[in-house]
């Protein structure tokens, strides 16, 4: 990772979707980053960041065991959750090894480097901010609804999110990758709750209208309840549009093939369906629109497939 020639390429989100995509990068001759959404408020990480006045770590953390090369028995350690216990009972020990990480050394951040070393991290890992924030709704009706674990739950249709307190710090280290990027994924997973609450920062948003990279949105292969109810992929790419202006995103990456109906069938329990990919609009938007197999079809619940968009990213370059 250390070679300066290497292209360099940076990821940023949080939830489920951006491990999935950084374990492909990490094998790839790239010079690697991601930068993590912290505005997580629920179970561990809520507590911890409540307890403690940290940021929340488990972005982070699953971050961190998506890029480490460490042993398979350490990395099950550090993504152990505890079942029973007063007071541990639902923490993640990755969380708590964050957590006490952070108080050693004084800062969250300093923090996940040095974890990142023992764990033999390969790539750089950013919070977005290097203090605890809050993400905030409002939904369509006017009402405001604060908190990240809250606002999926309103099942209202969200108009914007937004953040505070303001102005958030963005963490300088992630703003200078940006602007030193070679390309930039906004990675899939809950929009409005996991993408969003990194790019509305206004530095942030600045910095990708002024990088010479090109930036690419991986859409989602599944709508989620509560915040995308319904979406196509042209309604995803819209919310971004309006939270960030429409003169960031280059190129959206849709999977292109039917889902299988065993899939729907799974999904249809969470009040969840296929993105519809209205191409025409799309297209209409301004952006390049990449078409591509991007599922992974040996999974039981559908997934990204960590390969073939390692190979697709590595191919626009």
């Amino acid at each position: 990772m250390g070679n300066t020639t290497e292209p360099r390429v940076v990821v940023i989100g949080g939830g489920t979707g951006m491990p999935v995509l950084l374990r492909g990068l990490k094998h790839l001759p790239i010079h690697l980053s991601a930068i993590v959404t912290v505005a997580d408020d629920g179970g561990s990480s809520g507590r911890l960041r409540d307890e403690l006045r940290i940021p929340a770590p488990g972005d982070i953390r699953n971050v961190v065991a998506a890029l480490s090369d460490a042993e398979p028995m350490l990395l099950e350690l550090f993504q152990h959750r505890f079942a029973e216990g007063n007071g541990l009972s639902g923490h993640s020990m990755g969380n708590l090894l964050l957590a006490a990480m952070s108080s050693m050394t004084g800062d969250f951040y300093r923090g996940i480097k040095e974890i990142s070393h023992v764990l033999n991290v390969r790539g750089s890992i950013y919070p977005i901010a290097n203090h605890s924030m809050n993400l905030h709704a409002e939904m369509e009706d006017g009402t405001i609804v604060t908190g990240e674990s809250s606002i999926p739950k309103q099942n209202k249709k969200i108009k914007r999110v937004f953040v505070s307190p303001t102005p958030v710090q963005p963490l300088p280290e992630a703003v200078d990758a940006i602007k030193s990027a070679d390309l930039i994924v906004i990675s899939p997973g809950s929009l409005y709750t996991s993408i969003l609450p990194n790019i509305i920062i206004p530095e942030i948003g600045q910095a990708l209208r002024e990088t010479s990279a090109n930036v690419t949105y991986i859409c989602n292969v599944m709508t989620q309840n509560g915040e995308t109810s319904g979406y196509t992929a042209a309604d995803h790419l819209q919310a971004l549009f309006d939270h960030i202006g429409n003169d960031v995103i280059q190129s959206v990456v849709v999977h292109n093939q039917p889902i299988e109906q065993k899939y729907k069938n799974a999904y249809a329990k969470e009040q969840a369906e296929p993105v519809v990919y209205d191409m025409d609009r799309l297209r209409s938007m301004g952006v390049q629109v990449i078409e591509e197999d991007i599922v992974d079809h040996s999974q039981a619940m559908l997934r990204h497939d960590t390969t073939k968009l390692a190979r697709l990213l590595h191919s626009m370059l």
